[in-house]
């Protein structure tokens, strides 16, 4: 039986024994305070049935969302959304839903796509500067956000549409954004631990609260002496285009449960970043050592298991 049909069996009794004592209450003027006792623990309850009967509920506070004007991306998701309103024609009597409906979808993508060239690639450059080296690759991108799907859309009662629509930063759009120097990597192999050695990490944590990072489409991990130990040079093609080359949330406790760093993450804390408000995190040399200290590590790093905690 699923928790939530026991909180609910729970619930029908509560309430069915709650109203008969009503009804043996001689002294009707004690209603009042018996509402004034449990109506605070009754809405309490409800609330915490709905949280736990909604998986995922209590994330999304963790992920890390960008605000900008034509709409949000979410970083923890790779999601790119944006609103976009029809309001009918009051000249025409004849204006159709349908036809209302699609000027809200255009209106959306028109946003989306303003978003998406915006995006930083790396450091120095955002996706509508790559775009501008060739019609092709404009053409290609605009395709993609064409595919946007709808995730809410409303009716009013004047006969307004509004929508919100979705498009991945993953697959096809990484695929064509991601640098070239992120290629294919074959299996590496791995050694099983020793004898007394302590098992292998599963994945890393960055935690890069109040240093200014700022996500992007790749990110660069470096030691004190800039010498890279997470980037393209790491990371498996097929993963990054799939995954997202690191993942990102806002609360420590959320990235170390992430199925994403498994169950045994190394945490390491990021000093700083180079340039501001960066995707290119510092950490101390001897974090550094750790993650080149076995084939195990590589592992996780090509199949992009990082978390990167910042702040919202």
């Amino acid at each position: 039986m699923k928790l939530i049909d026991i909180l609910s069996g729970s619930w029908e009794v509560w309430i069915g024994q709650y109203f008969k004592n009503l009804d043996q209450t001689e002294n009707r003027s004690q209603i009042g305070g018996i509402l004034h006792n449990r109506l605070p623990i009754l809405f309490w309850t409800l609330i915490w049935i709905v949280s736990v009967a909604m998986p995922g509920y209590g994330g999304e506070e963790q992920e890390l969302v960008e605000r900008l004007a034509a709409g949000s991306i979410n970083w923890s998701r790779w999601v790119v959304q944006a609103k976009g309103v029809g309001t009918p024609n009051k000249k025409d009597n004849k204006s159709k839903t349908h036809d209302v409906l699609v000027v809200a979808k255009q209106k959306a993508v028109r946003k989306i796509l303003e978003i998406v060239k915006n995006i930083r690639i790396d450091a120095n450059s955002i996706v509508g500067d790559y775009a501008n080296e060739s019609d092709v690759i404009l053409s290609k991108i605009e395709s993609l956000i064409k595919d946007a799907h709808v995730v809410k859309q409303n009716y009013l009662s004047d006969g307004t549409v509004e929508v919100i629509m979705e498009v991945s930063l993953l697959g096809g759009f990484s695929q064509l954004i991601l640098p070239q120097a992120i290629k294919q990597i074959g299996s590496i192999k791995t050694m099983a631990p020793t004898q007394g050695k302590h098992s292998p990490f599963t994945g890393l944590i960055v935690d890069a609260r109040k240093i200014g990072v700022r996500p992007a489409m790749t990110l660069r991990i470096v030691d004190e002496n800039q010498k890279e130990v997470y980037g393209s040079a790491f990371v498996s093609r097929e993963c990054a285009v799939q995954h997202g080359i690191g993942g990102y949330a806002t609360d420590m406790a959320f990235a170390q449960n992430h199925q994403r760093v498994a169950n045994k993450p190394l945490i390491v804390k990021g000093l700083r970043t180079i340039g501001t408000m960066s995707p290119v995190i510092v950490i101390s040399n001897a974090d550094a050592s750790k993650l080149r200290s076995s084939s195990e590590h590589l592992s996780f790093l090509k199949k992009c298991r990082v978390m990167i905690v910042v702040d919202q």
